[in-house]
């Protein structure tokens, strides 16, 4: 990582920001650059380089340090565990020789600057940060935006305050699926970057559709003359309206009809399943005289035997 690098730069914040202005650029940031997020080739060095940035000025020692006296604080080779040395024969044109100044020998920065690096000078370091825990949470989301994808508003209470957060749903996903979004959850300790929110998904039930993996199903009643002789009628469909479907002559109840292309989207191969209209054929309850006079002389001309054989 570059020397260079400057932390406020990094973060996009002014160096007077509040320390939730960094909190909350480096949680978007962390969000934008998450590995498990982003597939850019870069976006591993630049979440790197958002968690160093983070480790220094979320603390407000480090931060006050790293103001006085630059990125020779976080980045320099204190923090690999060893010491910042000066040799003791100074040369020309090189400034004061800091042998001469501190009374010669090799110069310790971490005891030079008061327990700086993690409150115990260099053979502390890092040890004091820790990264936060990961919080898991479960949402209800409703079908068609588990199914389309869509945004959903989560409500997540953090010490007895209520969070509102907006959650992206990608589409596809099911009951069970996670959601992750990175540093929404604890807060590090010394300087350490947050753990990560686990959102769990539950989908709601919807009051036509049904799922079996990428394929929807809806039933579509028809009565016995539309099964027997045929009929177009309208189907639901998830995000299309209706739309108009054959029922061929002679179908009978529980045949499916594919509606091609209309199903669920697969989060691995980007193509979409198919719908079924799921026929359901249904009869009168108290069919009028006419209608059972009909009925009667129909199972005279055309006996039907649905059994015969069957067991």
């Amino acid at each position: 990582m570059a020397n260079n690098q400057d932390y406020y730069k990094t973060l996009g914040v002014s160096k007077s920001a509040s320390a939730d202005e960094i909190r909350k650029a480096y949680k978007k940031l962390s969000r934008k650059y998450h590995p498990d997020v982003n597939k850019d080739k870069g976006a591993p060095e630049q979440f790197k380089q958002v968690q160093e940035a983070f480790e220094v000025l979320g603390d407000s020692e480090k931060r006050e340090q790293y103001d006085r006296f630059g990125r020779v604080f976080p980045g320099g080779a204190a923090q690999q565990g060893q010491p910042f040395q000066w040799s003791t024969t100074g040369t020309a044109g090189a400034g004061p020789d800091f042998a001469d100044l501190f009374g010669g020998g090799q110069i310790d920065l971490g005891d030079l600057l008061g327990g700086a690096f993690g409150g115990g000078g260099r053979r502390q370091g890092r040890r004091g940060a820790r990264r936060g825990q990961d919080v898991e949470a479960e949402v209800e989301v409703p079908f068609q935006v588990a199914v389309e994808g869509g945004k959903h508003e989560l409500a997540l209470d953090r010490e007895g305050k209520t969070e509102h957060l907006s959650v992206k749903v990608p589409a596809g996903v099911d009951t069970g699926s996670v959601i992750r979004l990175a540093g929404e959850g604890q807060p590090g300790a010394g300087g350490g970057p947050a753990g990560d929110l686990l959102i769990r998904i539950r989908v709601a039930p919807h009051p036509w559709f049904r799922r079996e993996g990428n394929n929807l199903l809806v039933d579509v009643p028809v009565t016995v003359t539309e099964a027997a002789l045929g009929a177009k009628v309208e189907v639901p469909t998830l995000s299309e309206g209706t739309v108009v479907v054959t029922i061929p002559p002679g179908t009978s109840s529980g045949a499916k009809l594919r509606l091609r292309g209309k199903g669920i989207l697969d989060r691995a191969t980007k193509e979409r399943g198919d719908e079924f209209a799921v026929v359901k054929i249904v009869v009168p309850k108290k069919p009028g005289e006419r209608a059972q006079a009909l009925l009667a002389e129909l199972a005279q001309v055309e006996p039907q035997f649905p059994r015969k054989g069957l067991w």
